[in-house]
């Protein structure tokens, strides 16, 4: 009896602590839908995302006073030049010392964090449900403060950018929340670095809109504007309220007067520069494949590669008396702002060598941003191009700091693809808004150029070369309120089951575009093929004409009702993991071929643009 007592007795608590559990989850359920909850961990992601870039900042001061002079210390300023190494030409060996250290840190903690960063971001987005491992944070800061602090010709800003990203997702993975939350904080962390390392809130957010955000909604853009802001305000506080570089407002106040032929001399920049801009993105990629075919042992790649920046920045000390184009670059910028740069010449040798450095640091395994480069090589380059066209044209009267400003909105805008972002993020630091017309016309002229070229941007060619695909937009989820019947383009052609491969390589003469195929047996649906396989199909050789047809189908397919909307489709497809839809009347199994009304593939989906591609699981997407 006793023992009965006692059972029933833990079964209750049992059921009573069940109970409480439920109570507690369900509580904490509501608690995360709440958007309130959602608000406070973007004002946390600021903060933490400000004072990693205060953080970084410092360990980039530590790491370039320990390398060029043996000294511990986190004074540097990145505005004024750095100062003769103690080491004289021993300084070629700190970016070989740096690097092999790096190389060894990625390898054996964090490989993502190798490169530039942004693009692991976008990686982790779009083919990772926004997952990114804690460890990156500290990995990352690590090997960028050692790559840029030892001489290696790379920015800040991309790594400040994947810090703050890999914060905001280990914070949703660790409290649980889900993928979409999961996703806006990332882009929240993201804009929130970018944001702080420059003192630009509003060309952070616009960063984490034109490449992060998935979903341009309230729910997504307004966490995304509060960690931009606090993180701003984190950086204000511990830095001051300073802008990146000191732009002359008189002499930018200028364009405010400015006539036809001015703006057709900033037409001709952003045409200029977004050829250059192609050019260093190609560059980057082309010393990556070239290093990398050569010298396939990495640590071997570092040594040659980040020894061939050692001496490119030791030459350049030994006939200028400054370094010039190692680290982040920004006292050779403020020099073009300040006018002190006057030789066309001069800068465009300091350009080319910019380029070569920086895609060597990164092709021999350092770890560093984009974004710097891309500033530096746009100011030089507007800065010459004025320099020019005042020995040419006396008359206009333009000054260096307009081209350099402008030039640099125009390289952001055609090499990392964010048009808008380059021109808000130059007019912040001018705090001038009459050069705002001019910086729309370069960055949109300059994003043209490279976008007739290619469609990929610096960052999604990185990706490209995996095969992950990004989209270039973000649409409302009105286009997913449409018929999945409004994607019926492709053909369907009827088969009997027992049809070979050289009766469809003669019946395909008939079609101008290759048709979905469906098999059928006394009547009824047996097996499909999509489009895409039959031409996959057609390109095997090697498989012989008597080939049944029905040993190269897929059973495995869906039935839907041919009024389906979109939405209803995808959630289908994510679901059951097929690729073939068959839509019939009544989305019953089909008693004969004709209730079966079209076929819709993924690949349909995918060939629609105004389709969100984020909503197929990663094996759905195209390969490029």
């Amino acid at each position: 009896m006793s023992e009965l007592t006692s059972t029933v007795v833990g079964a209750v608590s049992l059921e009573g602590s069940s109970s409480e559990s439920g109570k507690l989850r369900a509580r904490w359920r509501k608690v995360r839908r709440n958007p309130f909850f959602h608000f406070l961990l973007a004002i946390f992601v600021g903060i933490v995302a400000g004072l990693g870039a205060v953080v970084f900042r410092r360990l980039i001061g530590l790491m370039h006073n320990l390398f060029f002079y043996g000294q511990l210390s986190f004074v540097f300023n990145a505005l004024k030049h750095a100062d003769a190494s103690r080491w004289g030409a021993g300084i070629i060996l700190a970016p070989v010392v740096g690097g092999l250290i790096v190389v060894w840190l990625v390898r054996q903690f964090a490989p993502e964090a190798k490169g530039h960063g942004v693009p692991e971001v976008m990686d982790a987005i779009y083919y990772k449900a926004g997952v990114i491992r804690p460890v990156v944070v500290v990995v990352k800061a690590l090997a960028s403060a050692i790559t840029i602090g030892c001489g290696g010709s790379v920015g800040r800003e991309g790594p400040i950018i994947q810090i703050g990203a890999a914060f905001g997702s280990s914070l949703a993975q660790w409290i649980r929340l889900p993928e979409w939350q999961r996703l806006g904080l990332i882009a929240a962390g993201a804009g929130a670095g970018i944001a702080a390392t420059f003192n630009t809130p509003v060309g952070g957010v616009l960063f984490a809109i034109e490449l992060m955000l998935v979903e341009i909604s309230a729910r997504t853009l307004v966490p995304v504007m509060i960690a931009t802001g606090t993180a701003t305000l984190v950086s204000r506080l511990l830095l001051g309220n300073f802008p990146s570089f000191i732009i002359p407002p008189d002499i930018i106040a200028e364009t405010a007067h400015m006539d036809i032929p001015n703006y057709l001399v900033f037409a001709l920049l952003g045409i200029l520069i977004g050829a250059v801009g192609l050019f260093f993105t190609r560059m980057l990629y082309w010393t990556e494949d070239l290093l990398e075919r050569w010298l396939p042992n990495a640590y071997l790649r570092a040594m040659v590669g980040m020894g061939a920046v050692g001496i490119t920045i030791w030459l350049i000390f030994s006939f200028t008396g400054h370094y010039y184009v190692e680290g982040v670059g920004y006292a050779s910028v403020q020099d073009a702002l300040d006018g002190v740069l006057l030789n066309p010449g001069f800068l465009l040798i300091l350009v080319l060598l910019k380029v070569l450095s920086f895609s060597t640091t990164l092709a021999a395994g350092g770890s560093g941003g984009v974004f710097s480069p891309s500033l530096y090589v746009g100011a030089l380059l507007g800065a010459a191009f004025i320099l020019v066209l005042n020995w040419l044209f006396p008359s206009l009267h333009m000054h260096l700091a307009t081209g350099a400003a402008l030039g640099m909105a125009g390289m952001v805008a055609s090499s990392t693809g964010a048009a808008v972002t380059g021109a808000v993020m130059i007019f912040e630091m001018t705090n001038d808004y009459h050069i705002i017309i001019p910086l729309i016309l370069v960055a949109s002229i300059a994003f043209g150029i490279r976008r007739m070229v290619t469609r990929d941007s610096i960052y999604t060619l990185k990706l490209l070369r995996r095969g992950h695909y990004i989209p270039e937009a973000r649409h409302s989820n009105l286009y997913l309120m449409r018929s999945a019947s409004s994607l019926v383009e492709t053909p369907m052609l009827r088969l009997h089951d027992h049809r070979l491969l050289q009766d469809l390589h003669r019946l395909l003469r008939r079609y101008p575009r290759l048709p979905h195929i469906l098999l059928i047996r006394d009547g009824k649906p047996m097996a499909a093929i999509a489009s895409h396989r039959v031409r996959e199909i057609l390109a095997r050789r090697n498989l012989p004409g008597e080939t049944p047809l029905l040993e190269l189908a897929s059973t495995d397919w869906i039935l839907l009702r041919r009024d389906v909307q979109l939405y209803e489709l995808v959630a289908e497809f994510r679901r059951s993991g097929a690729e073939i839809a068959l839509l019939c009347k009544d989305g019953e199994m089909p008693q004969h071929y004709d209730d079966v009304t079209a076929i819709v593939t993924s690949e349909d989906i995918l060939a629609d643009t105004s389709l969100p591609v984020l909503l197929l699981h990663p094996e759905m997407r195209p390969e490029k």
